[in-house]
C-alpha cells in the first residue's frame, strides 16, 4: 500500500521534569518530525498541568505577553516572578511555583513550618492590577503548608493571636490563631478566580495537605502532626469568621492548603488543571484537520490515567478520530493502561535526542493506521518500546544506543 501524503502533526507535550522543559521537548518532536515528513505540518503546542511551566506554556500557545513582578519567595526574600497575559488580553496567569515554589529553596531550607504563599498574593495582586477579566492560577509545586494564609496576608488579612498581635507567617503559627482581621483588596473584586487543581485531597487527616505533601517540603512525621494541628485550627477560624467551610472540599488541601486559602478568601474554583489548560489554548479547535498527535511526559504510569494532562489530550483527540502516540522519560508500573484509552504507541527515551528521533516510530505507527477508520485503541504486536530480550530496561545510561526496527540495543 503505498505511504499517505505527509501529515498535519500537533506536538502536544508537558516537560519532562528535571530534564526538558515542554517547549524544548516539543521543538525536538518537530525537528525528527520534518526529518521523518520533511513535507508534514506541525502545530507546536507545549503544555503544562497547572505546576512549573504553566505561564510559559499558556502564553507561548495562545501569543500573549509574559511579564514580572518584585514578589517575595517562600522564606520572605525578594524576586522577581513572572506571571503572563494570554493572548485575548483579558486572562492573566500566575503559577504559585514561581514565588512559593520548592525549587526556590535549596534542600537544607525546606521547612513547610515557616514558609509562606505571601510571594503567591503578590503575583495575584499584579495581575489583578492589569485590568485583568480572569485569573488563572496553577497551584503545583508548592514549598508551603500554610494553608493560603501568607497569600491572604498580601491581600491586607491580618492573622491575630488570643492577645491581638499578629503571627508569625508559616504552617505551625496558625496552631496559635484566634481571630482574622481584614476585607478582601479591592482590586480583587472584579476578576473571576481559577485554580488549576489536579488533587481531590482535603484539607485535613491522612489525606491531607500534611500528611500527603509535608514530607516532600521537609516535614518529619512529628512535624506533619504539628502542621495538621495548626490547619485544623486554622479552618475553625476561618469558617467563623470568614464564614466559608474549607475542612473537606476536594482540592482544598492542594499546595499545602493553599486550595483551601483560595476558596476562602478569593472565592475560586478549584477545577480539572488539565481541563483548564487545554481550553485556554483551544486545543479542540487545533485538532481540526490533524492526522497525528504527539504528547508526552517526563513518566509515564498509572497515575497518567487519573485526570492528568496526557491523558486528558488522548481523549480530546480521540473523540476526534486522530490517532496518538506518546513520549515519556521513563515508564512505570501501569503505563499499558494508556493504550486502553486510545494511545497507538508509547516511545520511551532516554535523553533529549531520542525525544528528536522519536517520530520516526511515531510515522510507522501513524502509517499502519487503517484510512479512513480511526486506529484501534490497543497498538499492532510489535510496538514494544525499549525492550531487550523482552525485558524493560532502563536506558538512562544508554544514550548511545542505535534504532532498530523492533527494539533499542547498545551501540557495538
Amino acid at each position: 500500500m503505498p505511504e499517505r501524503a505527509a501529515p498535519r502533526v500537533v506536538i502536544a507535550p508537558q516537560s519532562f521534569k528535571g530534564s526538558v522543559d515542554a517547549v524544548a521537548v516539543a521543538a525536538a518532536i518537530a525537528r525528527g518530525v520534518h526529518r521523518a515528513w520533511p513535507d508534514a505540518e506541525t502545530v507546536e503546542l507545549p503544555l503544562a498541568d497547572g505546576g512549573e511551566g504553566t505561564v510559559r506554556a499558556l502564553v507561548r500557545a495562545t501569543g500573549g505577553e509574559l511579564r514580572r513582578a518584585r514578589v517575595h519567595d517562600p522564606l520572605l526574600r525578594e524576586l522577581d516572578a513572572e506571571w503572563g497575559i494570554l493572548g485575548d488580553r483579558t486572562t492573566a496567569v500566575v503559577e504559585m511555583a514561581a514565588a512559593s515554589g520548592l525549587p526556590l529553596l535549596k534542600e537544607s531550607e525546606r521547612d513547610a513550618r515557616i514558609t509562606s504563599t505571601r510571594g503567591t498574593g503578590e503575583l495575584i495582586l499584579a495581575a489583578a492590577a492589569s485590568g485583568a477579566h480572569r485569573i488563572v492560577i496553577g497551584i503545583g509545586g508548592s514549598a508551603t503548608n500554610d494553608g493560603g494564609a501568607g497569600m491572604a496576608r498580601a491581600f491586607g488579612y491580618r492573622f491575630l493571636d488570643r492577645n491581638g498581635d499578629d503571627l508569625p507567617e508559616g504552617g505551625t503559627a496558625l496552631a496559635r490563631l484566634w481571630r482574622i482581621d481584614g476585607q478582601t483588596d479591592p482590586r480583587l473584586v472584579r476578576p473571576a478566580i481559577d485554580a488549576a487543581c489536579d488533587v481531590t485531597n482535603p484539607l485535613l487527616g491522612p489525606e491531607g495537605a500534611s500528611a500527603v505533601f509535608g514530607p516532600q517540603k521537609g516535614a518529619t512525621p512529628e512535624i506533619v502532626r504539628e502542621l495538621d494541628a495548626a490547619l485544623t485550627r486554622y479552618a475553625d477560624v476561618v469558617e467563623r469568621f470568614v464564614g466559608r467551610n474549607v475542612r473537606d472540599v476536594p482540592g482544598a488541601g492542594a499546595a499545602g492548603g493553599l486550595g483551601a486559602g483560595l476558596l476562602a478568601f478569593l472565592d475560586a474554583r478549584l477545577i480539572s488543571g488539565a481541563k483548564l489548560v487545554l481550553d485556554a489554548v483551544g486545543f479542540e479547535r487545533r485538532l481540526a484537520g490533524a492526522s497525528l498527535v504527539i504528547t508526552g511526559e517526563g513518566r509515564i504510569d498509572r497515575q497518567s490515567l487519573y485526570g492528568k494532562l496526557t491523558q486528558a489530550v488522548t481523549l480530546a483527540a480521540r473523540a476526534r478520530g486522530v490517532p496518538v502516540v506518546a513520549v515519556a522519560g521513563s515508564l512505570g508500573e501501569g503505563h499499558e493502561a494508556m493504550r486502553d484509552i486510545g494511545v497507538e504507541h508509547i516511545e520511551w527515551l532516554a535523553c533529549r535526542r531520542w525525544v528528536q528521533r522519536s517520530p520516526r516510530s511515531a510515522r510507522r505507527a501513524w502509517s499502519s493506521c487503517a484510512s479512513p477508520k480511526p486506529p484501534r485503541s490497543r497498538p499492532r504486536t510489535g510496538w514494544v518500546t525499549a525492550t531487550t530480550r523482552g525485558r524493560m530496561k532502563p536506558l538512562s545510561r544508554r544514550c548511545g544506543a542505535r534504532w532498530t526496527r523492533s527494539r533499542l540495543t547498545p551501540r557495538s
